[in-house]
């Protein structure tokens, strides 16, 4: 099913049986509504890293970077809304904790309609999951709205990376340094680095490198580019460098990444930001 069209899947489906599809920072050129049923997780959003939960939801607008790191028992589903589709939905990244258990039911009911829905394939099946969706968008809004949901106020370091974040998507195809990164945002790279990774457990040559790397393999997987042009695009000098850089990050090369041959690591590895690769290479 296309990404250009409204869509509900479970969490394991958006993962795709790889941990890296969620787990490593990335954007999407859509919109996605989260609601956990089950189990516990952690997740980046907004400049910030926090627990995510059962009567969780999460709204992730088109273009903002997140990641999440799904526990072992964590099940829940992700309604997936094409950026332009005529629904009135927030313009900001939210985590709502729903303690209300009515309120619970009544997105889980709809959720559950949604996706019957989607499955029958009867005529008018994208008319009929838009206004289910509509009324997820009316239900969001109004816990939003709500008092006990009125986000607590940022520290400056919060508001630093997410000021950061919001940068990546932008410029992480350019091969910029960190320190283009830190000028921008009018701070030191240090006092960047150090923020980042204190709002969220990871650097901010962390967080640019796991987008890299998702771009990367996405593309590797999902379409026949040469991984030369694939560098080109994702700003390396040459090939065999985009070569070098993935198998340090992921344990394989290109071609074995694109093969389905992945090599895969567990946890995550502890890497260097592209501009130090380049300089041990």
């Amino acid at each position: 099913m296309s990404e250009t069209s409204l869509q509900i899947r479970t969490l394991a489906q958006l993962a795709g049986g790889d941990s890296w599809r969620l787990g490593l920072a990335h954007d999407q050129a859509h919109h996605t509504l989260i609601w956990v049923t089950r189990g516990q997780g952690r997740i980046l959003l907004d400049g910030r890293r926090r627990g995510i939960g059962p009567h969780n939801a999460v709204f992730v607008p088109a273009g903002s970077v997140y990641s999440i790191d799904l526990g072992a028992q964590m099940l829940g589903q992700a309604i997936i809304v094409p950026d332009g589709t005529p629904l009135r939905l927030p313009d900001l990244p939210r985590h709502l904790r729903v303690r209300d258990v009515h309120v619970q039911s009544e997105l889980a009911a709809i959720i559950e309609a949604a996706q019957r829905e989607q499955s029958q394939g009867r005529p008018l099946a994208q008319d009929a999951l838009e206004a289910h969706v509509a009324l997820m968008s009316v239900w969001l809004r109004r816990q939003i709205a709500q008092e006990e949901h009125v986000p607590i106020q940022s520290t400056a370091g919060e508001r630093l990376t997410r000021r950061f974040t919001q940068m990546i998507p932008q410029h992480y195809t350019s091969g910029a340094p960190m320190a283009f990164y830190a000028g921008e945002l009018g701070v030191t790279p240090t006092h960047l680095t150090r923020t980042v990774k204190a709002a969220t457990g990871k650097t901010a040559a962390d967080l640019l490198t796991e987008r890299v790397i998702h771009a990367a393999r996405t593309l590797l997987e999902t379409t026949r580019h040469p991984a030369r042009n694939i560098a080109h695009h994702l700003g390396f000098g040459s090939a065999a460098y985009f070569t070098r850089f993935m198998q340090h990050h992921t344990g394989s090369s290109p071609s074995q990444l694109r093969a389905g041959n992945s090599g895969k690591r567990t946890g995550r590895p502890a890497v260097p930001s592209r501009q130090n690769a380049k300089a041990e290479a």
